[in-house]
């Protein structure tokens, strides 16, 4: 450890103060006391920190305030706690807060030396790869950075964090990110989808077996926690698990080992948990398909991605980034979208989020003729805008009751309710898609007066999305 490394010790105790500057001084460590909260933040104002040890309880406030200030200004800043022994509570409210980790009083010196040796390594390795792994979760709308910045403060801690998504949203992504943001970015990180594994070898496969446990059992065979020691195991669809193996799963992420099939002791490993589901898991558990004890175990830290249509205006930005990484796949030029391109992909609701994106695109890149794609190449899936559309989830001009008067336009709608199955068969599903939009657009357009901002505000589509579909369907 180099002396330009430099710790603040925050603690109303002088004894531990003097404990903690005579240990971290012997790891060649430049220190620095604060014996209360407004003092701490005057030499935080003052000169940057690698590190900050504080104690819970501050004549002046809560270390937790600090905690979460730290977070906020100083980002890349590792920060610990020090809690009194047996305060569960304080530690897991410390690391919601964003500490990287807790350690009790009396103070255990070897522990306290593994705590600062992390937390230093975890402060270079984020002030080297946040820009390359943020640059991985793209997006500049108030979801995305949102997103990118509780990353960036989860990845500190060693608590089990629940990443919950739709689909194709990106959740292993997430889960990538904060480990490579971790201290454990140098151990392995396995992830595993639980819904894909046989309910008979689940055991086997999280725990491992011993050779002869079991019929073809021909060799020991290590498991998927063993396989994450030192590191991250992400448990992706975790709702799919079985009550059963619930019950175990809990057993070892609570006592931190193992039991191998087969095996007549129990095996000690360390691994940090992270979990996904596009469920809503919170219901599975009031339906008793999902136990509370494991879903209270796993879900420490909570992180929702967002889906693709609540971050449109991040589109052309994705776009490019993924049409360069195609482009060069194939060894060509990146072809650039045009305006109508643009508008027709933000139109687009993408119930498969950022995955049907990527299909789309490269689909459009194999089949698109010259250096532009344009929305004809594109190819967007109409049956899913009318599935979009039709779904009454919530009060919006794309569900509509009794029809008003619409104006009279270009090509007048036909009300889809008077369609017969004989007329939607024998017609083309397009135009019979374009019919449903072009009544829905009319009324939004009648009821916000014509003015087409608000009506693309109502409509939940962009300005650019708008007059891309009033020039597709022909209205004036």
């Amino acid at each position: 450890m180099s002396e330009h490394r430099s710790v603040l010790i925050v603690d109303d105790e002088q004894d531990i103060r003097e404990l903690l500057v005579l240990t971290l001084g012997r790891m060649g460590l430049r220190t620095e006391t604060a014996p209360t909260l407004s003092c701490a933040r005057e030499l935080l104002a003052s000169g940057p920190f690698d590190l900050c040890l504080t104690d819970m309880r501050l004549p002046d406030g809560s270390g937790l305030d600090l905690i979460g200030e730290i977070a906020t200004r100083y980002p890349g800043m590792p920060v610990a706690m020090i809690t009194a022994y047996g305060n569960v509570e304080a530690a897991v409210e410390a690391l919601k807060a964003g500490a990287f980790d807790f350690v009790s009083k009396p103070v255990d010196i070897h522990v306290l030396r593994g705590l600062v040796r992390q937390a230093l390594e975890l402060g270079e390795r984020a002030k080297r790869e946040t820009e390359a792994h943020s640059s991985r979760l793209l997006g500049t709308s108030d979801a995305m950075v949102t997103l990118r910045n509780t990353i960036t403060k989860v990845a500190r801690s060693q608590a089990p964090v629940f990443i919950n998504g739709e689909s194709g949203t990106g959740k292993e992504l997430v889960a990538r990110t904060i480990h490579a943001q971790g201290a454990r970015a140098s151990g392995p990180f396995i992830p595993v989808n639980c819904g894909a594994i046989p309910t008979e070898l689940m055991e086997s496969e999280f725990f491992g077996h011993r050779k002869g446990s079991f019929t073809g059992a021909n060799s020991d065979k290590p498991g998927l926690f063993q396989a994450a020691d030192g590191g991250t195991l992400f448990l992706d669809e975790v709702a799919e698990l079985p009550l059963a193996m619930q019950v175990k799963l809990l057993r070892a992420i609570q006592e931190k080992c193992i039991r191998p099939v087969g095996a007549p002791a129990e095996v000690q490993v360390d691994v940090r948990i992270l979990s996904a589901t596009h469920k809503d898991l919170a219901q599975l558990v009031n339906d008793g398909r999902f136990r509370h004890d494991l879903y209270y175990r796993i879900n420490v830290i909570g992180l929702h991605v967002p889906p693709l249509r609540e971050r449109t205006g991040d589109l052309p930005l994705l776009s490019d980034a993924i049409l360069r990484r195609l482009a060069q796949a194939m060894h060509r030029a990146p072809p650039a979208l045009t305006d109508d391109a643009v508008a027709a992909l933000e139109a687009y609701r993408f119930p498969g989020n950022v995955r049907e994106l990527e299909n789309i695109l490269e689909r459009a890149l194999a089949m698109a003729d010259g250096d532009r794609i344009t929305a004809a190449d594109l190819h967007l899936p109409a049956s899913r805008n009318l599935q979009q559309t039709a779904q009454p989830q919530r009060s919006s001009p794309f569900i509509t009751g009794t029809h008003q008067a619409l104006p009279a336009g270009p090509s007048p709608p036909r009300d889809p309710r008077t369609l017969s199955p004989y007329d939607t068969a024998s017609s083309a599903l397009p135009s019979f898609i374009e019919d449903i939009e072009r009544a829905a657009i009319q009324q939004a357009l009648q009821e916000n007066r014509y003015n087409k901002t608000k009506t693309a505000a109502a409509l939940g589509i962009t300005f650019r999305a708008l007059r891309y579909k009033l020039k597709k369907l022909g209205i004036d």
